[in-house]
């Protein structure tokens, strides 16, 4: 299995949380994906996270003046290197062997233009390696239709001619995603999630330091509480689809469970998995 690492980039925000985006370099590594195709965003973090990007030969590092969100530095990321496939990811995550070819070959067999890898949230107290090896296997060929994720996304070149980069408003923090994601659908692009493609993530590390930093409580949202307007939906619209997305990810959880006995995304808690 091998593929041009000019096909793709891979770009990431970070702010502080240091040791979550030194085991997510280290998995980098590891993994042997290339260094020299990654973009990394600081987004005027305060502790030690900016001169650790620059000790590592990557692609591209940017450091930012102020923390404008993820839609500026996704942006940032997407043009500093530009490729055939750009994968957005978080910086709290394990990625898997093959994780990139995988998910650029599925979306390409599928004809997919925006794919997301499996999850596993929550504690990393289990053998990720073995276990992301064997899941890989098994779920190759499971895929959700109409359902990635913005914990990693790879999209294709096309897509910016189509729906355009992300909103790149401060505002919007935790919510440049969702509009993306909307304005993909209204454009008739249909995104998934692969079984191939497998992912450990710790969950949303950086919005939860950012709340504490701004007083929130996590259950808060960190953006503007009226973002949702862009969506240009009524409050009925949003309600159908957010059940409608419900029932979709229910009936796929319970058809992966029934056949496999997991599922393409799950929770790690104490010593067992749950499955969603």
């Amino acid at each position: 299995m091998s593929m041009s690492p000019d096909r793709y980039a891979i770009t990431f925000a970070c702010y502080n949380a240091l040791p979550y985006t030194k085991l997510f370099v280290e998995s980098l590594m590891k993994t042997r994906t290339p260094l020299q195709r990654v973009v990394a965003i600081d987004n005027h973090s305060s502790d030690e996270t900016l001169s650790y990007l620059h000790s590592l030969g990557l692609g591209s590092v940017i450091a930012n003046q102020d923390n404008y969100g993820c839609g500026v530095a996704w942006n940032q990321g997407i043009m500093a290197l530009q490729a055939e496939w750009t994968i957005i990811m978080n910086n709290d995550v394990i990625v898997s062997d093959h994780w990139v070819e995988n998910l650029i070959e599925t979306a390409e067999r599928k004809g997919l233009k925006i794919i997301s890898p499996a999850l596993i949230e929550g504690e990393l107290n289990y053998d990720f390696e073995s276990f992301s090896k064997e899941a890989s296997k098994k779920l190759a060929y499971v895929l959700r239709p109409n359902d990635p994720h913005a914990v990693c996304f790879a999209i294709h070149q096309s897509v910016w001619k189509d729906v355009g980069l992300f909103r790149a408003t401060p505002k919007l923090i935790g919510f440049e995603d969702t509009i993306f994601f909307h304005e993909a659908r209204v454009a008739g692009i249909l995104g998934a999630t692969t079984g191939a493609s497998w992912l450990h993530h710790f969950g949303s590390i950086t919005q939860s330091l950012m709340k504490a930093e701004r007083g929130l409580q996590q259950k808060d949202a960190l953006g503007n509480r009226y973002n949702y307007r862009l969506l240009q939906q009524s409050w009925w619209q949003r309600k159908l689809e957010k059940i409608q997305r419900t029932q979709r990810r229910k009936l796929a959880r319970d058809a992966e469970f029934k056949e496999f006995g997991m599922s393409l995304h799950g929770i790690r808690n104490q010593e067992a998995f749950t499955w969603l």
